[in-house]
């Protein structure tokens, strides 16, 4: 590659980045998952758009299995694991015995519809049953939803990446169908070793970062997300299953507590927007846009099987020893957003050489762009309409830690979201935790220094600075007060986290 060359990529890669971004955007004003229009950036810049050509499967499913690593390290980073660990056992048999049922389910209506032979049906249902936490919580994020509802699908979406993968691997590499048996001992010889591997490697990068002074606040985000990668390669390595690995690692490190927390989200935060972003492009790229139509048809009948009957049942069988109320199992099966892993996961078979899996590549693309557009725009309606959340609910405020070496102190940053019972409260009536103290608020794009009697509007942002030793009573006590007002304390609010609450 000559210098030129080397120009014209990096050209054509910013520019694709920045529109990348400015669809995420869009797509966020408009209530969509922002993969729909990463996808659409792709087949515009590609053979039948712009004309640039990508054809090849095989890279497409390496570089696909890397960017799935940083996204999950990310979405590991960003869990909190007071939330998960109350509802790791309804997580993990949806991410199980859930994705098992939607297979069969699935797999016998494309046989039986669309006489697909059995062996590319369960292929497809075994790409397709896999969930997106990223397209869910794109469209819901402003939503005052229940903690347990968001976490239990975004539990499930970390958790049953793995078990789809290793199905789809076992469809495609075997000519002939196996067996229960070998299929259950290789899913829990990968899960098994690959969720060791990386809670260990999530514990060796715990007790490194906290004993090892780095010369630079930069390095300290590369380091923890470079144990993430490690967990998912080693997994790899050893014939276990990677996105375990990559997503358990990454929980470790990001409920630790590690030096620069804050810094190291947003840099995976960042990290997973570029995967996504290249992920989505590429998978664009890959696919014929002149080979879609025909695929119409076929993605509209195994999506309906999908999300009216594969989801649903599966969802019902395995909530049902959980007493989740029937309402919440509604919302939680309209939610079951697909995304980035179905359509990777079609790459494995036209890598493997399927028969037909050209096909399901398309039929897969299609469904997935399909019913993203039908199910996300309707998830608030859905919300609404099941009683899990409210038009006049009150929505949790949302507070971000940066950290001030130099003082041993935090900053906060506190919004203060539409119906919050925060609006009309004055400074004093905080009664923050000492030595507490509100430094900055900012209102109507100006700021200002407030005093004791300044009074707190819906839209505030207000940044204070905290130690750590008091941090947690001073996020209690503004959570407290965005619930029940000034007089939060008398009415016996507390400020608990919401996962708190639900396990009281």
């Amino acid at each position: 590659m000559t210098l030129s060359e080397l120009y014209v990529m990096l050209l054509i890669g910013g520019t694709v980045l920045l529109a990348s971004i400015a669809a995420a955007r869009a797509a966020h004003r408009v209530g969509l998952p922002s993969l729909l229009l990463f996808l659409c950036v792709g087949l515009v810049a590609g053979e039948d758009g712009l004309g640039l050509r990508f054809d090849d499967a095989q890279l497409a499913q390496a570089l696909g299995a890397a960017a799935l690593a940083l996204i999950l390290v990310e979405g590991g980073l960003t869990t909190r694991w007071r939330d998960v660990r109350r509802l790791l056992a309804p997580a993990g048999v949806l991410a199980t015995v859930g994705v098992a049922i939607s297979v069969v389910v699935t797999a016998a209506g494309a046989h039986w519809l669309l006489g697909i032979d059995w062996r590319l049906a369960l292929l497809i249902g075994a790409i397709v049953s896999s969930t997106d936490a990223a397209a869910v919580f794109a469209v819901l994020r402003a939503l005052p939803l229940p903690r347990k509802v968001s976490v239990l699908v975004e539990a499930e979406s970390g958790f049953n990446d793995a078990p789809t993968i290793i199905l789809v691997l076992l469809f495609s590499t075997t000519a002939e169908l196996p067996g229960p048996l070998p299929v259950v001992g290789n899913l829990l010889f990968q899960l098994v070793v690959g969720g060791v591997l990386g809670v260990a490697i999530g514990w060796l990068g715990v007790a490194a970062l906290r004993h090892i002074a780095l010369p630079a606040t930069g390095l300290y985000p590369l380091a923890t997300v470079g144990f993430g990668v490690i967990a998912f390669a080693a997994a790899g390595a050893l014939g276990a299953s990677g996105i375990i690995a990559a997503y358990l690692s990454g929980l470790v490190l990001g409920n630790a507590k590690l030096p620069h927390r804050a810094a190291t989200r947003s840099f995976a935060e960042g990290v997973g927007w570029l995967a996504q972003i290249g992920l989505f492009v590429m998978l664009g790229l890959l696919v014929d846009p002149s080979e879609l139509p025909a695929a119409i048809l076929p993605a509209l009948v195994v999506g309906l099987v999908l999300l009216l009957l594969a989801r649903p049942v599966s969802v019902l069988l395995c909530l049902l020893p959980f007493r989740v109320p029937w309402r919440e199992q509604v919302f939680i099966s309209w939610a079951g957003l697909r995304g980035a892993v179905p359509i990777v996961l079609t790459t494995f078979p036209v890598v493997a050489g399927v028969t037909g899996a050209r096909d399901a590549l398309n039929i897969v693309f299609v469904l997935v762009v399909l019913f993203t557009l039908l199910q996300g725009p309707t998830l608030p309606a859905v919300a609404r309409w099941t009683r899990v959340t409210r038009p006049d609910a009150l929505r949790e405020i949302q507070v971000e830690t940066a950290p001030l070496d130099l003082l041993d102190a935090d900053l906060l940053t506190v919004s203060v979201p539409p119906g919050s019972r925060l609006h009309g409260v004055s400074v004093s009536e905080l009664r923050l935790p000492h030595p507490t103290v509100v430094t900055l608020v900012v209102r109507g794009g100006s700021s200002l220094v407030p005093d004791r009697d300044t009074v707190l509007r819906a839209g505030d942002e207000l940044l204070l600075i905290t130690t750590p030793r008091v941090r947690e009573a001073a996020e209690r006590r503004l959570r407290a007060i965005g619930r029940r007002g000034r007089l939060a304390r008398w009415l016996g609010e507390h400020g608990a986290p919401e996962s708190e609450h639900a396990g009281a």
